[in-house]
């Protein structure tokens, strides 16, 4: 059996996030595994490696716990994008790839979240009309190759989004009912069957790469689908990650379909655990949060996304008290337009504080940075592996420049990791041992190359989607004066950052 090669970092300012201090401590390393944190000039076997990490501030990488691999081809392409007018714009964003571009939009988003210091994401990947094997594999090569620990779940559904939000088909023109029928997907049962085969034939370490199973909406899935994603998850041991009340027609949708909330019902069906996340949550009532809390779920809080999608303000803190798991993730690039989890740590504190004026109420910058490492980490099931640089964790350490200017002064550094850090003091990142982003360069991954082949995939996607964009621009009106208007039926919970019509009636 081959020695396992042995690392001692020396010289850094190892992070303490309860002390809010980073004082300077040497790591040794044994393969991808941390073995001992020491004081300066600890002992170290002869033949180790050394890095030097003077002027180095060193924290746990951090950890998505929800983002779309599928949406790095299509950062960028809208601007007044609801969350349905982002479903309605899916395929003139996603049609037409190929297993290549698979592999390339979801290599683009590891390359950009490694570079801005994320050692782990939580991918829900999309393929139409069906998961496939071959589709499922290139994804996970895509972050094998980047060197990025990924938890990769294929995001699933048997009914389109116009079969889904109750109301809607009935409003849609005869001729653009007939259109839209292109999008109908595939039987759940053909899908249930490439998911089991994926993870049967399951190829990755998955102590790097691993699979799970995310039936993406409640409602645009059939109760037996649903129960059959739950029990693939059980019976593969994986997790089980689905959008629950990320915005206010989502819930709506739930009280007509089911007459109580996703959450509820979800439960209902045997899905919520240890093992469940939800993604944004932002309409989550009390009881929802307690049921989460009780289960020991998760929600992975997407607070960018949330407002770049006009989905609301979390109740995060609220979340907490209850007991619930929080993680924190970007969300896709299509619909968040980056992969950056420190604008994502800042942007949680200050949504935090924009609900309301009690101070009480506010996260503080500890709980965001917990949140964004050991809250992830555990929504990705990697809770005691990854989230902390400590003896027997892997060895997933951030270097950034304390020579950067994001770093003069040096004051508070949990404080300053989440109001000031933007990701440009990424110095190098470590991934299991092994350095993938060095002197702020990537180790496996060419970014020329991946530029010139990103320019050629958007171009030839491009025209080959013409026509779902031409169908998406005769449906947005509708989709989106419908939606909005199940937006302003009274529902017990408010989450929007003013009360609704306030502009229409001269309201500050």
């Amino acid at each position: 059996m081959a020695k396992r090669k042995t690392t001692v970092i020396r010289g850094g300012r190892l992070l303490d996030v309860a002390k809010h201090r980073a004082e300077p401590a040497d790591i040794l390393i044994t393969g991808d595994t941390i073995l001992e944190i020491g004081r300066p000039g600890m002992a170290a076997p002869a033949d180790a490696a050394v890095i030097d990490a003077s002027r180095r501030l060193l924290h746990p990488g951090l950890v998505n716990a929800h983002t779309h691999g599928h949406g790095n081809l299509a950062k960028g392409m809208g601007d007044r994008w609801t969350l349905e007018l982002l479903l309605t714009a899916g395929p003139m964003m996603t049609g037409n790839r190929t297993a290549e571009d698979k592999y390339l939009t979801t290599l683009i988003g590891a390359a950009e979240a490694l570079l801005k210091g994320c050692t782990a994401v939580y991918d829900l990947t999309v393929e139409f009309p069906l998961p496939s094997v071959d589709g499922l594999a290139a994804c996970a090569r895509a972050y094998a190759d980047a060197g990025l620990r990924a938890v990769v779940a294929p995001m699933v559904a048997d009914k389109s989004f116009y079969e889904a939000v109750p109301g809607l088909m009935e409003r849609l023109s005869p001729g653009l009912r007939k259109e839209v029928e292109q999008y109908r997907l595939a039987p759940y049962r053909l899908s249930v069957k490439n998911i089991r085969a994926a993870l049967k034939g399951w190829q990755h370490d998955t102590d790097l790469v691993r699979p799970a199973i995310a039936p993406t909406i409640p409602h645009h899935c059939s109760d037996a689908f649903i129960a059959d994603c739950v029990k693939i998850a059980r019976d593969f041991g994986v997790g089980l990650h689905t959008h629950v009340s990320e915005s206010k027609t989502q819930v709506i949708a739930g009280y007509k379909l089911y007459g109580k909330s996703l959450t509820r019902h979800m439960d209902d069906l045997g899905a919520v655990g240890p093992d469940f996340t939800v993604a944004h949550g932002v309409w989550l009532d009390d009881d929802d949060m307690a049921l989460l809390g009780s289960k020991g779920a998760s929600v992975a809080h997407n607070p960018g996304s949330n407002m770049r999608l006009g989905s609301g303000l979390a109740d995060v803190i609220g979340m907490i008290r209850r007991g619930v798991n929080v993680g924190i993730g970007t969300d896709g690039a299509n619909c968040a337009d980056n992969q950056n989890m420190y604008e994502a740590m800042r942007l949680a504190s200050l949504v935090s504080k924009v609900r309301g004026p009690d101070i009480a109420d506010w996260l503080t910058t500890e709980q965001v940075v917990t949140a964004a490492t050991e809250g992830s980490a555990r929504a990705l099931g990697f809770q005691g592996k990854i989230g902390r640089i400590a003896a027997g964790y892997k060895a997933d350490i951030v270097f950034l420049d304390l020579d950067h200017i994001n770093w003069i002064p040096f004051n508070d550094p949990v404080n300053q990791l989440v109001h000031t850090e933007d990701g440009t003091a990424v110095h190098s990142v470590m991934v299991g041992g092994k350095m993938m982003v060095e002197n702020r360069q990537l180790v496996n991954v060419s970014l020329a190359k991946l530029a010139q082949q990103a320019e050629a995939a958007r171009a030839r996607l491009a025209k080959l989607n013409k026509p779902h964009a031409a169908l998406y621009r005769k449906l947005e009106k509708t989709v989106s004066s419908y939606c909005s208007g199940l937006c302003h039926e009274p529902l017990h919970i408010h989450r929007y950052g003013a009360p609704l019509g306030a502009h229409r009636f001269g309201q500050s």
